[in-house]
Order: structure tokens, then C-alpha cells, then sequence
């Protein structure tokens, strides 16, 4: 069995990605302190319910094997 690389990123977002949604959607780009509300409101977002994804992955992978 191949050795997993277990630092290695699954998902990120990126200033850059933040930057090109909002100027997309709101015309501009984000100030530093917006970057910084950004940031704490995708990471309330996402760790909201992470056992929920965790879990609908999880369960997904199974079903299909």
C-alpha cells in the first residue's frame, strides 16, 4: 500500500480566491478588514456542521463501494 501524504490539503481558500468571488459579486475587491471578516465568517461556515459533511462523505464512499 502507497504511503499517504497526510499534510497534504484536501480544500482551501485562498485571499486571492475571496478576492475574485467578491469582486465578482460585489464589483471591488476586499479591503484587509474584510479579508479578516471573510476569514472568520467561512471558518464559522465551514466548521459549523463539518460533522454532518464528514459524516454524508463518509457514508457516500461506503454506498458506492
Amino acid at each position: 500500500m502507497k504511503a499517504i501524504k497526510t499534510d497534504e490539503l484536501l480544500f482551501c481558500i485562498t485571499k486571492k480566491t475571496m478576492q475574485n468571488e467578491a469582486l465578482e459579486k460585489i464589483g471591488r475587491y476586499l479591503t484587509e478588514e474584510e479579508l479578516y471578516i471573510a476569514e472568520k465568517g467561512l471558518e464559522w461556515g465551514l466548521m459549523t456542521d463539518i460533522d454532518t459533511v464528514y459524516n454524508t462523505i463518509l457514508f457516500d464512499m461506503i454506498k458506492q463501494n
